[in-house]
């Protein structure tokens, strides 16, 4: 008898009930503790991320302190150099501002023109509603401003408590990984084992994977913009890069965002298309090719269940959510793939097909529903 088919005495309804208060109860600790969690999360991620390279200082003798500060202090440094670059690229295109509204006015009344001559909507009353608009963003703008003070001070958080986080992760790796493997004893320890050690390739593999196709991807979209002349390639091209971090969606607010400042700032209405087939371009190539030889085959989580993880991520805690969700999913599918009890949603959450006798009975079974 296969794991898959073996039940428990506990009756079905009373599992759920569990299953779903456990749901219930994760989700509403990320909601209520993101402040505090968020940054741990960040801080697990890079400390993956670093162990390689502290793991080859701490062969080559250096003292366990040395070993762990030189590759934090190394991420340190890069990170400071690409927020410089990012900062410059986009210091340089606020400093444009002022012709790119005025371009902004002449595209926008082209347009009310255009939008009265295929509605009954005249240029007056557009002008109304855009003043009422505006009239209410300046009612909100105390909350904006508190948002924006929040947003701040949450950076700042993310900048001072990464750091600590990732060093004390490193530091006490040994302590956390006996404090996870005794808490299993004499039940799943041999599955906790493996489950940290799949988790810690999985995440050092999703984790390079991505900044390698993340760089090429930027390389790919600057050559292309250059190629063509676009205004601003290389914030565009940085800009698109960034939020193609984001799986589904931001590949689709990267595109409009990129042919919209592309339209203000181009004379050449043709290099709005240029721009939208170029990112289409890379996009192709990154989907099909990039991400399965870079990322590779570790990280197999459906389509369906990657979106849906997005936007609850999403919704919970915002665009960081948003990008812990595919490692994240990807930790609990090595978890349930581990657990014979929790193998279905392993099942249900991985993008395999499948292979043993016994699904693959029930999903013939399912093929005429």
């Amino acid at each position: 008898m296969s794991d898959m088919d073996k039940r428990t005495d506990t009756p079905f309804y009373q599992r759920l009930s569990f299953n779903l208060t456990s749901v219930a109860l994760i989700i509403a600790g990320l909601y209520i503790g993101k402040d505090i969690i968020l940054p741990l999360l960040f801080s697990i991620l890079l400390a993956n991320l670093l162990l390689p390279l502290t793991n080859y200082f701490h062969r080559r003798k250096f003292h366990k302190t040395f070993s762990i500060l030189i590759p934090l202090l190394l991420a340190i440094i890069v990170g400071v150099g690409l927020l410089y670059f990012l900062s410059s690229q986009i210091i340089k295109f606020i400093d444009d501002i002022p012709d790119l509204q005025k371009r902004f006015d002449a595209v926008s009344r082209s347009f009310q023109v255009w939008f009265r001559e295929g509605t009954s909507i005249t240029i007056r009353k557009q002008n109304q509603y855009l003043h009422d608009t505006v009239g209410d963003l300046k009612d909100k703008a105390p909350v904006l401003m508190k948002m924006t003070v929040t947003s701040l001070t949450g950076i700042l958080t993310y900048v001072i408590l990464m750091p600590l986080y990732t060093f004390l992760i490193l530091y006490y790796r040994s302590n956390i990984k006996i404090f996870l493997i005794l808490v299993f004893k004499n039940a799943y320890e041999q599955n906790v084992k493996e489950v940290l050690t799949e988790s810690t390739t999985i995440a050092q593999k999703y984790l390079t994977g991505l900044l390698i196709e993340t760089s090429l991807v930027f390389i790919l979209n600057m050559i292309g913009f250059l190629l063509v002349g676009i205004k601003y390639a290389v914030f565009l091209a940085l800009l698109a890069a960034l939020l193609n971090l984001v799986p589904y969606v931001g590949m689709l607010v990267g595109n409009i965002l990129c042919m919209m400042i592309t339209l203000v700032s181009s004379d050449v209405i043709s290099n709005v298309i240029w721009v939208g087939a170029i990112l289409a371009l890379v996009q192709f190539l990154d989907n099909n090719f990039g991400m399965p030889l870079i990322v590779g085959n570790k990280v197999r989580i459906n389509a369906l269940v990657t979106i849906l993880g997005i936007v609850v991520g999403g919704a919970l805690c915002g665009i960081p959510g948003m990008f812990l969700a595919i490692p994240g999913l990807a930790v609990l599918k090595v978890i349930f793939d581990k657990v014979p009890e929790l193998k279905p949603w392993g099942l249900l959450l991985g993008d395999n097909q499948t292979n043993d006798l016994s699904s693959k009975k029930i999903a013939a079974s399912t093929e005429s529903l």
